[in-house]
């Protein structure tokens, strides 16, 4: 080639490089899809701005977290791989045993299963390269953050001490725990079964199998049983106990022995090494049973893969598909990052217990086979106040399946299953009914009617709620500082029975129950027994009908009068009656005024709740009585306070700490996290027993999401930004919609609610009385 053709030819390949590069750098970066969006991290950590956290937590104990976890799972999942960095067989210092925290820097092990809060979990398994110690004294390893990934459906860290790398992954009943190691002649896997112990047996050169001491029946899905799989055989092994007879004891009396394949006792476990080159990996796989065989056919169930990343993949493809029925474009990359893993949360309850044709172990202890999808119990005070609205639209099916596992243990125990103060199940079976999922009400309804009726049910105090229309409160000696544990919380349960029949009345109602549905109206309104005028607000009572006193409505009182916080805070808690709240505290503009001084009032409490963090003025995010709270505007026309008040709350509450990974206060199992996923969509079910939904402000400029029927909801919001927050109009199916809220039956056939927003209120949209959403009572 001549040297001008040659100078020709570089000059071409100059060009055509550079305009490569060129469009690489100027090219639109492809889409994320919604599950790349997720990362399960979001809530391991707490808020960090003092003035969102009011006087938590008390001298000597971590803030509450979200208190969830960033292990694999799939949705609704009946197991958890997933970390463990508290050592909660010392203490719970967060006042309920949660297995991680994100500023916590050392690794104690990996759960393979266990009970809602994974620190329960057993057996914890650890990789330890070299020396190894008996537990409680764990042979815990530094982690590098900057290592630690998370996303649905699989988790990895590397163990800095140990030169190990940890991932895990899960299907629907076996837990996948891969270990690359260095190289070492004593690459160990530590297997326990934390303080109370258990048995466990070495059964051969890869297979464990064992029981914990401890477990819940009712409420762990997955069992005490377990048996553990390793991808290749261990070179040697051995079972170790510790005797620890009190509590605070320390390591007590330690028993080691190599090549014994049986122990039994406190911290029973086993060890076992491989002699492992360099990047050699073992994979154990874990499955739990309410007996042996149940934990065998799991570990053998028809998606017990063995192969990790083959596993990996299906379980990332499950939540993408549930993912992908949820699109949203605008907002920022943080925002889009907090909804789909604040959704990825929200589907961490209620837990499967066995699919269709899967055998399981009922409540009274007997081998059954599945004729349906069983899940096990929902948590209703918690979730039954949001999540359970979301699971009706995006999975009515599971939903139904939900229904009949709660009614056919209700068959087996003679009551619905409950939670705390209230009896909230009734908001599971009226909400679906009103959105139209298929199910055998009437049955419910028998089982529901003797929850609300029979004494000697769930319902705690009914006799005397029944008699004097309100449940009152003994006073603690000395009258002492909150928190008060031993109380029974008479106003906050007066309140929740009240809500709870109203639901119960609509379900008589639709059955044609017509003295039923009168007799629990009737009860529906006991909330105004314990309104005090004389201070403008629910206040408890003594047996004798007298008011407590001394009263302060900014104590955040356990369950003293109040459950888990102050008199503000249950002051609004009356969703199924708000108009009726409006009347007695003085129509509309005393109403607003009384939110306004709410969401205004410095907090300042002289008592300590742990619960109570995530402050705006008195209200309390991170707990559930008030969390409905800023949405109350919408009945007294003033719809604009709420558009603002949830932005704040959206923006504040979540992630805007220093990890960006920050809730208010515990998750509880998908509460706090559906909180989110709703209201940054921009709708909220402030009585989820009704199919009604009040109109926030979205943080995205359009939403599609896909129903449980294929049809197709989408909100779009025009001119929409940081500033923009406030609707000006709307329009539904291209008509003018004026009410800041909107029926099931308006969206169930597909529909797209339109809002133009603007920088300031609109004094106008959605203010007139006419406008306001239904509520029990009628305006003056």
């Amino acid at each position: 080639m001549n040297s001008s053709k040659a100078r020709a030819s570089r000059r071409a390949l100059v060009v055509a490089v550079s305009l490569a590069l060129l469009g690489t750098v100027g090219a639109t970066p492809p889409k994320r899809s919604p599950v790349d969006e997720a990362n399960p991290l979001v809530g391991t950590a707490s808020l960090d701005r003092q003035e969102l956290i009011g006087n938590a937590p008390p001298p000597g104990e971590p803030l509450y977290t979200g208190m969830t976890t960033p292990g694999a799972s799939l949705p609704e999942s009946a197991t958890e791989a997933a970390p463990v960095n508290i050592n909660a067989d010392l203490s719970f210092a967060t006042g309920v045993p949660v297995a991680y925290d994100y500023r916590r820097p050392a690794m104690v092990g990996f759960s393979g299963g266990g009970s809602t809060y994974g620190a329960r979990g057993a057996p914890l398994v650890m990789p330890v390269v070299g020396d190894w110690t008996v537990p409680p004294d764990y042979a815990t390893s530094y982690y590098d953050k900057a290592t630690e990934k998370a996303s649905p459906g699989y988790y990895a860290v590397d163990l800095a001490t140990f030169h190990t790398k940890v991932e895990l992954t899960a299907t629907q009943w076996t837990s996948l725990m891969r270990f690359t190691f260095p190289e070492s002649h004593r690459s160990n896997v530590v297997l326990n079964l934390r303080r109370d112990g258990g048995d466990v047996e070495v059964v051969d050169d890869h297979t464990i199998r064992g029981a914990a001491t401890t477990g819940r029946r009712d409420r762990d899905t997955d069992g005490p049983f377990f048996v553990a799989e390793f991808s290749r055989p261990f070179t040697k092994f051995g079972t170790f106990h510790a005797e620890v007879t009190e509590k605070g004891e320390g390591l007590g009396r330690e028993d080691v022995q190599t090549g014994r394949n049986k122990v039994s006792g406190n911290y029973a476990g086993a060890y076992v090494t491989f002699d492992t080159k360099a990047g050699d990996q073992v994979v154990v796989r874990i499955a739990h049973g309410h007996s042996a065989q149940e934990a065998e056919q799991r570990l053998k169930a028809q998606d017990s893969d063995t192969d990790f990343d083959r596993v990996h993949a299906k379980a990332r493809a499950i939540w993408g598909e549930l993912f992908d029925r949820v699109q949203v474009t605008g907002g920022t990359p943080k925002q889009r990052m907090l909804f789909y893993s604040t959704l990825y949360h929200s589907f961490a309850s209620p837990r499967m217990i066995a699919r269709k044709g899967e055998h399981y172990t009922n409540s009274a202890g007997q081998d059954q086979v599945a004729d349906y999808d069983h899940y096990g119990p929902v948590p209703y005070w918690d979730t039954g106040r949001n999540q359970i609205t979301l699971l009706m639209l995006l999975q009515p099916k599971v939903v139904q399946d939900i229904m009949r596992s709660e009614l056919d243990r209700a068959v087996e125990r003679g009551y619905m299953n409950t939670s705390f103060h209230g009896d909230h199940a009734v908001f599971l079976y009226d909400g679906a009914q009103q959105r139209g999922i298929p199910f055998d009400y009437a049955a419910a309804y028998d089982a529901l009617r003797k929850n609300a009726t029979d004494p000697k049910g769930p319902r705690g105090y009914l006799a005397e709620y029944d008699k004097n229309g309100w449940i009152s409160d003994i006073v603690p000696e000395g009258n002492p500082s909150p928190p008060y544990a031993g109380g029974k919380a008479g106003v906050a349960t007066t309140l929740e029975y009240a809500w709870d029949d109203h639901a119960l009345a609509d379900v008589a109602r639709r059955l044609g129950k017509t003295d039923d549905a009168a007799m629990f109206e009737r009860r529906a309104a006991n909330y105004k027994n314990v309104f005090d005028p004389s201070v403008g607000f629910f206040r408890g009572r003594t047996e004798d009908g007298k008011w407590i006193s001394p009263f302060d409505p900014a104590e955040p009182y356990y369950n003293f009068m109040m459950k888990e916080g102050s008199g503000w805070s249950t002051l609004w808690l009356v969703p199924h009656d708000v108009q009726g709240l409006m009347n007695l505290l003085g129509g509309r503009d005393a109403f607003n005024a009384k939110l306004d001084t709410f969401f205004t009032t410095p907090y300042a409490p002289k008592g300590i709740c742990r619960d109570c963090t995530g402050v705006i003025g008195q209200y309390v995010q991170g707990n559930q009585p008030d969390q409905q709270a800023a949405y109350l505007y919408a009945w007294s026309g003033q719809p604009w306070k709420t558009q603002a008040l949830t932005r704040r709350i959206l923006a504040d509450m979540y992630g805007s700490d220093s990890t960006g990974y920050g809730y208010p206060g515990m998750d509880d199992q998908g509460s706090t996290s559906s909180w989110y996923a709703l209201s940054a969509m921009g709708f909220y079910p402030v009585d989820p027993s009704t199919p009604d939904y009040i109109i926030g402000s979205p943080i995205f400029d359009h939403v599609r999401l896909r129903l449980g029927n294929g049809k197709v909801f989408e909100i779009v919001a025009k001119n929409n930004s940081e500033k923009n927050l406030y609707i000006q109009s709307a329009t539904l199916n291209g008509k003018p919609w004026t009410k800041p809220w909107f029926s099931h039956n308006d969206i169930v056939n597909g529909a797209t609610l339109e809002l133009t927003m603007g920088p300031q209120p609109s004094k106008t949209w959605g203010t007139a009385p006419s406008d306001a959403p239904p509520s029990m009572s009628k305006a003056p």
